[in-house]
């Protein structure tokens, strides 16, 4: 086709084009008028440039034109520079690069949950609130944790009292012994003195029968005394009145009654929002029932299921460029490898496969890889939780092996979502009001249990 013919059916098209749309129409000097002037005119001189482009690159020279390249040559040149292009491209960007889209954001998920079983009487949040860690979310019934905290606590008063009545006890068995001891030392002495008056007349021997039996009853009382004490302090030996098991066992009632009474407000565990509130002022709650949760946004992560036979040439340390669906191209995300998951996801699934039946499908398996993601690009861009991620990794640093992963925890995130001290600081508040029911409940006549602390325990019977 020569130039003249690919005018013509160039004009001859763009006749027909004029006619085809309705907004175009031809005046009597031959002109194309627009119904609408400016994007007729606009959209008609851009389709006349670039057929005219198209048909100065690629139309074929006619003799006028003094012979030339033959459209099949032209072809043949037009499929190597493509192919050049390809693999120009494929050297450059793709060679060294594993990309997927099945990956998604992943972040902490803090569960709240009751300690103790109760009655929701307030919901103090709601669903995508920020809330701080130890603000409180929901409130519990008290009144019966209340009364048990109240009976533990005389409980305790009496074990103290108890305790004090002991160590009375040992004082007053240890004083009777010694009035018994000295009984008995007369006793000897009035039945020497009766043997001898018998002997010589003197005295009646039925007064020395008396005085051998006065010295057998004194002996069988200081041994009842003895073992009566030996039993008291058994209770009480080597310990104080807040060191006694008894006061122990009342003080540790105490504080799991407090426990009970305190964690009727349930706190938050982590800083961050609140999603899938399920409860409701008047549920009745149990440990085990999820009420809520919080996400902490400050540190997310990227999970990436790559198949398995891309996984040859992956290695902790790799740089990643990621896109998310949230913000589309126009922004990109940098990140790094962190490490492999030890397994598939197939083999930590609710039901792992049985591969050795009779029935076995092969199924290419897709591995977890961790992805790093960079703390400045989520600040400025924020991610949420489940959003879906295309990532390329690139294969190029391999020193490193796959059993090395470089897994790093940040020291503030660390802080934040990986540790809570708030359950640490629920005692502190009763450990003072156990040592004041103590102190109140203890002999106000001095320490005497200091004394008997360090004193022995009685051994044996004492000599007759």
């Amino acid at each position: 086709m020569t130039g003249e013919e690919w005018k013509a059916r160039l004009s001859e098209n763009g006749a027909k084009a004029r006619d085809r749309f309705s907004e175009f129409s031809e005046g009597a000097d031959g002109t194309v008028r627009a119904r609408r002037p400016e994007r007729g005119l606009r959209a008609l001189r851009l389709g006349r440039r670039i057929w005219e482009r198209l048909a100065r690159r690629f139309r074929t020279p006619g003799p006028e034109d003094g012979g030339g390249v033959s459209r099949q040559r032209l072809f043949r040149r037009a499929a190597f520079g493509l192919f050049l292009f390809a693999l120009l491209f494929w050297i450059v960007f793709a060679h060294g690069w594993v990309a997927t889209n099945d990956a998604y954001v992943t972040g902490n998920v803090a569960p709240v949950k009751s300690q103790v079983a109760g009655t929701v009487v307030e919901v103090c949040v709601e669903s995508t609130e920020r809330v701080e860690k130890g603000q409180t979310l929901i409130r519990l019934d008290g009144l019966k944790s209340l009364v048990a905290l109240r009976k533990a606590e005389a409980d305790l008063a009496a074990a103290v009292r108890r305790v004090e009545n002991l160590f009375s006890q040992v004082s007053r068995l240890r004083h009777r012994i010694e009035e018994e001891k000295a009984a008995l030392g007369r006793y000897r002495y009035d039945l020497g003195l009766y043997r001898g008056g018998t002997a010589s007349g003197v005295i009646s021997e039925q007064q020395s029968i008396d005085a051998q039996w006065k010295v057998r009853e004194s002996e069988q009382a200081i041994a009842a005394l003895e073992a009566e004490l030996r039993g008291s302090e058994a209770l009480v030996q080597g310990t104080t009145v807040e060191t006694n098991p008894m006061v122990l066992q009342g003080a540790q009632a105490v504080r799991d009654a407090w426990l009970d009474w305190y964690r009727r407000n349930i706190p938050s565990p982590v800083t961050g929002y609140v999603a899938r509130r399920t409860v409701q002022p008047g549920d009745q709650i149990t440990p085990e029932k999820l009420l809520m949760t919080v996400v902490p946004l400050d540190y997310f992560w990227v999970v990436a299921n790559f198949r398995e036979r891309e996984l040859g040439r992956m290695r902790p340390g790799q740089p990643v460029i990621l896109k998310s669906d949230l913000y589309g191209w126009g922004v990109r995300y940098h990140g790094v490898v962190e490490g492999l998951e030890p397994g598939s996801g197939s083999v930590f699934s609710l039901l792992p496969p049985d591969n050795a039946t009779g029935n076995y499908v092969h199924i290419v398996e897709r591995v977890p890889v961790r992805i790093r993601l960079d703390p400045r690009e989520l600040e400025r861009h924020p991610l949420v939780l489940g959003l879906s991620m295309v990532t390329w990794v690139h294969l190029t640093r391999k020193d490193r092996s796959i059993r090395s992963p470089i897994t790093q925890i940040p020291a503030a995130a660390w802080e934040a979502d990986y540790r809570s001290r708030i359950y640490l600081r629920e005692l502190a508040a009763i450990q003072g009001r156990i040592r004041k029911i103590i102190e109140e409940n203890r002999n106000r006549r001095g320490d005497a249990p200091e004394a008997f602390r360090s004193a022995p325990p009685t051994g044996g019977r004492s000599a007759r």
